[in-house]
Order: C-alpha cells, then structure tokens, then sequence
C-alpha cells in the first residue's frame, strides 16, 4: 500500500540540509505529485532542489516505480520491441536524431515502440515534429499493436500515458529547464519494452542508469558523447555502457568522419525542425545528418542482435536511409491517420 504523500516542508528541508532521499520517500514524493498533492510553488521548489545536486540511486529507482505504478501500462511483448529515447537536456538543440532513428531501425526489420514527449528544454521534441507531419497519437493498446503490425513502429506521446504528470506539466514548461523528469523518461515506457537504447546527458548519469539497469532483464546500451550530447553525435567519441561491455567508440568506428557541432543543429523552430527530419528521412539530408542518424541507428541494432558487427549495422542502416524504405515506415504510419 502507497505511503500518504509527505509534507513538502519537510521534504524541502531535507533536501535543503543537503540529505537525499530513501528510494521510499521518493516513491511516495512522486505518488504525491502524480495525485495533485501539492501547490506548483512547492513542486517547482522541489525540482529546483533536485536541480542542484546529483540523483541517488535509491531516488531514481523511487521515482521510477512510482512513475511506472502511475501509468496507463501497455503490453506489447509479443513484439519484443526496442525504444530508442535519449533523456534530453543537453542544451545542444540537435535535431531529431533518435527519432529519425527509429525509423530506420523500424525499416530495418527490428519493431520500434517509441517513447516520447514535446519539447521542454529544446525546441522541438519528438511529439512536436511527428505532431506536425500528421502522425496520430494513439492512446490504447489496440492502436500501438495496429502501428506496429502496419509500420513496424509505434509512438507512445507520454502525456497520453502518464495522466498524472498533468499536475506537473505546467511547473516543467514554466521552469524551461531540464528537470529529473528528463532523467526518467527513457526507463518509464508505458510498454516496458526489454531492448532499450537509451541517450543520457552526463556520464554520472550513465553509470547511474547502468546500476538501475542491471536490476532488470534488460538488453541495452546507454550512450553519451563525452562532449555533452545525450546520444551519438559523431563529435567525438562516445561512451557506450551495456550488461557487457564499457567502451568508447570514435566516429571511425562506424566507418563515418567526424562532424561538427553546427552540422547537427536542429533549428529555431518546430518549423525548422520538421524540414530538417523530412529531409533526412528522404535521404536528402547533409552528410553529417545522414552518418549520425546512421550511427545511433548501428547502436541499436546492435543491441537487438548483439553479434552485428557495429561498421556492418552502419551500413545496413545507411542503405535503409538512402533508398526511402526509412521514409516509406513514415508514409504507413501517416496513413493510419489519413494523412497523404
């Protein structure tokens, strides 16, 4: 049984004297906030707190099940599909890399059940651009399972199935910053999917994903790029941690030259954002854009079929992108709403 939410004055004077919080306390913090316990001043002091110090391992795990408990849950295991979803956070602004992945890897014969949500710290968030080129957000398990036999891929718009957080939602936006709801968002999909590649803004947070995720049955990656972006930028190298292996990878190693940060920016507008992801999916984007959406894409096949050889899931994904079969997984999935 839930523990009652707990006053946010002692909360906030627990974080305040620098204590953190037992994985209990946190479960139950968010089970407060999930049930409109508490004033947005009292929220927003609580992220702010949170804001200024490092997660415990115990905290995450608390505000994890308390977001998975809170959910609308789906099951899509017969499917066993992937997420590919970074944390967000990282202040780059890139454009839409892991999205734009996940299409190719749908159209590569692996099923993808995207987790994803507008933007709150960057322009435009995966919900905004597939919200603008016509994708239906599906609500129920029956659509998911109706995209995925269709598409090879379904978009769970996380508004739609995590009800409660319309609490906070208002308090995110207002603050314009990412918070630890950025932190949860790639470990709270709705569907539980056990193949994950997951994108994480700093390296404590890598290692913290890495000890939660050893807990489960998992099969995943967890990557950030040493220079700050919460997935694979080709900027430099990146770290990949899995159940197996701790590595650094350079932009060579999937066959691909360095880029530079400029080459990956996504834009000043949803507008912007939308061109830059149509363009790509078509294979008409820059060749930056094409070797990093590519290389993220290699990383997550090779998490669906661990013995892909990273250079060979590179080219496999590259070939996808540039013949349109990336675009046409895109073309079915707005047809499913009607969209030409």
């Amino acid at each position: 049984m839930a523990q009652p939410a707990p006053a946010m004055k002692s909360v906030l004077n627990q974080l305040f004297d620098h204590r953190t919080l037992s994985s209990e306390q946190a479960h139950a913090l968010l089970i407060g906030m999930g049930q409109d316990a508490y004033s947005e001043a009292e929220m927003a002091a609580c992220l702010g707190a949170f804001r200024m110090r490092s997660m415990t391992v115990g905290e995450l795990e608390g505000f994890r099940r308390a977001m998975l408990e809170l959910c609308r849950a789906v099951d899509l295991s017969v499917y066993n599909a992937i997420d590919l979803c970074g944390t967000g956070g990282d202040g780059k602004n890139t454009f839409n890399i892991s999205t734009l992945s996940s299409f190719v890897v749908a159209a590569c014969g692996v099923p993808v059940a995207k987790h994803g949500n507008y933007g709150v710290s960057s322009v435009c968030g995966s919900s905004n651009v597939l919200e603008a080129i016509g994708v239906k957000f599906e609500s129920d398990e029956e659509g998911l399972k109706a995209q995925l036999d269709a598409a090879g891929i379904c978009f769970m718009h996380a508004p739609l199935f995590h009800p409660a957080m319309k609490y906070i939602a208002p308090v995110r936006r207002a603050l314009g910053v990412s918070t630890f709801f950025n932190m949860l968002g790639p470990i709270v999909n709705p569907a539980s999917p056990r193949r994950q590649l997951i994108g994480v803004y700093s390296l404590e947070l890598a290692r913290l994903y890495a000890y939660t995720l050893q807990q489960t049955d998992k099969q995943y990656a967890i990557v950030h790029s040493l220079d700050g972006y919460d997935e694979t930028s080709l900027t430099g190298p990146v770290r990949v941690i899995s159940r197996t292996e701790d590595v650094l990878i350079e932009p060579q190693d999937f066959g691909f030259e360095a880029v530079r940060p400029e080459d990956i920016f996504g834009g000043d507008t949803v507008e912007q954002a939308t061109d830059i992801f149509l363009a790509v999916l078509r294979g008409e984007g820059t060749k930056a854009q094409t070797s990093v959406v590519c290389a993220n894409s290699a990383l997550a096949l090779r998490v669906a079929s661990p013995e892909l050889d990273l250079n060979r899931a590179a080219d496999n994904a590259r070939e996808v992108l540039l013949s349109g079969k990336a675009y046409q997984v895109l073309e079915k999935l707005r047809a499913m709403a009607g969209n030409k």
